[in-house]
């Protein structure tokens, strides 16, 4: 077996400040490298996340630092992918197909990708299994696409511990939902953020229809005067986007049947995407090439399709129907029934079968064909 490589050959990890290395994440990086190691049978010549020695926890010079960025280097990305986590029949990660598809979006001009977001089911992962996926992608895309860990709770000790963790491993800038279930108030979601701006550039994500409350403009006014505020993931409509382009805030909509618009019309940067899970290209295209009426159109059929059940449902049957991803779901989410796989194979054949990621022929795939993990 090749030598384990150390992190200098990889992803050198870091710190916001010399010194300022965390005692819980001495004890937690160490057992996150080896979980990943154990549980995904990852290569140790391919993975150098893992590749972790004890002189890599030792505080280093700024200079040194690797893969860090400024909130500017987030705020003028008019693509990213919210990107899906494909799994192996166990229900462990499938990191080959993971790798092709953030390949995919790099070769289709997606200038980011969060990671572990509800697209790609961070709510079903373990804290270990997150931070090593996160890992990963640095290590192995850092230099060539932005990575954005969804590291957000509802519990503020565990969006600050996961935020930690996230920037030690590489990652470009954190995704930070308001606390769901529980909610609380305008001044606690203000000290909330607050509690998370510090550690780095950071996307505030608002999507009232998941969390239960909405993220109102006095706490984002509030937390806009921070450096590391990087912009907002918005998905309340166009005047929501309006009123922070106003006033110089940068805005992302997290609605893609929204997005054209919202990016020509209402002054948005770009969209944080779906649909550019399949379609890079075109998604590239509507966020630079100008308003373009008759693309929007044509993708929105596959847009409302993709939102026809709570979203990842409609993406990863998609996914699995391209061949790009095994059949595989982790309960609670199953795929679409066969009336909406059919309907997915004549969109495809209507948009073009070019234009979609993978090259295997698109297929209505069987019950049978999926296979459902709730226990991994």
């Amino acid at each position: 077996m090749a030598a384990l490589p150390t992190a200098n050959q990889g992803v050198r990890l870091g710190w916001k400040e010399p010194g300022s290395l965390p005692s819980s994440s001495r004890l937690a990086l160490p057992r996150l490298a080896a979980a990943a190691l154990a549980s995904h049978r990852i290569s140790r010549s391919k993975f150098a996340v893992a590749a972790i020695t004890v002189d890599d926890y030792l505080p280093m010079k700024s200079t040194e630092v690797k893969n860090r960025t400024s909130a500017d280097g987030i705020k003028c990305l008019r693509l990213i992918t919210a990107v899906k986590t494909p799994y192996l029949p166990d229900g462990r990660f499938d990191l080959e197909a993971y790798d092709s598809l953030i390949n995919t979006q790099i070769d289709g001009g997606a200038e980011g990708v969060i990671v572990g977001g509800t697209t790609g089911e961070g709510h079903l992962m373990s804290w270990d299994e997150h931070i090593m996926l996160i890992g990963h992608t640095v290590n192995c895309f850092g230099t060539n696409i932005k990575v954005i860990g969804n590291t957000g709770s509802n519990s503020t000790r565990e969006a600050v511990h996961a935020t930690e963790q996230g920037f030690a491993v590489g990652m470009h800038a954190a995704l930070h939902v308001n606390p769901y279930y529980g909610k609380t108030s305008t001044e606690g979601l203000i000290s909330h953020f607050e509690a998370v701006l510090p550690m780095g550039p950071t996307i505030i994500y608002n999507v009232p229809s998941r969390t239960g409350q909405d993220i109102p403009p006095p706490v984002i006014e509030a937390i806009s005067r921070y450096s590391n505020m990087a912009g907002v993931k918005e998905c309340v409509g166009h005047e929501r986007v309006k009123c922070y382009t106003d006033k110089g805030i940068t805005i992302w909509s997290g609605n893609d049947d929204e997005c054209h618009d919202s990016r020509w019309k209402y002054g948005a940067t770009g969209v944080i995407s779906v649909a550019s899970n399949l379609v890079p290209g075109l998604m590239h295209n509507l966020m630079y090439e100008g308003e373009n009426v008759m693309l929007n159109e044509k993708l929105l059929p596959l847009m409302q399709w993709l939102f026809c059940q709570p979203n990842p449902i409609g993406l990863n049957t998609a996914l699995a129907q391209l061949g790009v991803v095994r059949p595989v779901f982790r309960l609670p989410y199953v795929p679409l029934p066969v009336e909406k796989r059919v309907e997915f194979v004549r969109i495809v054949e209507a948009i073009g079968r070019e234009n979609f990621v993978g090259e295997k022929e698109v297929r209505v795939l069987d019950d049978d064909d999926f296979v459902l993990i709730s226990r991994y």
